[in-house]
């Protein structure tokens, strides 16, 4: 390995997916954005969806990557996910559609809060979003609760003549 430099893997259920020597890169955890620079501390995080940036050659090159896990050691960094894409791979339009169709779903689910079904479309949400930000169109924020999903799980469990009267 070259002194000073970083072995960065990201791998996805496809196998590895971009292997690069690199000088630094920064990701995003659930605890936040973290940085690595060679010789970093030996470190296991949760990934949570969004860009990866990382300096090759003195660029900075970013990518959208899911949710999963990183783990660096020994100047390496793994990083184990659910998706990858690179901005020229990106199609703005269908990510558009993806993000209208979870956002659509979310506002009608009337589940309960947490189950498979709400945690699979704020996956396609969030995926959504970060293709968008990558390919430099980013959506505007939204904030998706379980609170949320669980006032219209109430409201939908209750019949109108259960509905106290004003």
């Amino acid at each position: 390995m070259a002194e000073g430099a970083i072995d960065l893997e990201i791998v996805t259920p496809d196998g590895v997916a971009l292997k690069e020597k690199v000088s630094s890169l920064t990701a995003p955890s659930v605890d936040g954005e973290f940085g690595v620079l060679p010789g970093h501390s030996p470190l296991l995080a949760a990934l949570k969806t969004g860009i990866v940036s990382y300096m090759k050659d003195g660029t900075e090159v970013k990518v959208a990557v899911g949710s999963g896990f990183v783990e660096v050691m020994n100047d390496r960094a793994v990083l184990l996910t659910d998706h990858l894409a690179l901005k020229d791979q990106i199609d703005p339009v269908q990510a558009r559609l993806d993000l209208k169709d979870a956002d659509e779903g979310l506002e009608r689910y009337a589940g309960e809060p947490g189950a498979a079904e709400y945690l699979e479309l704020m996956r396609k949400e969030l995926w959504a979003a970060a293709q968008l930000t990558l390919y430099g169109d980013p959506p505007p924020p939204t904030v998706h609760t379980y609170y949320e999903a669980a006032s219209r799980s109430i409201e939908a469990s209750v019949t109108p003549s259960e509905t106290p009267e004003h």
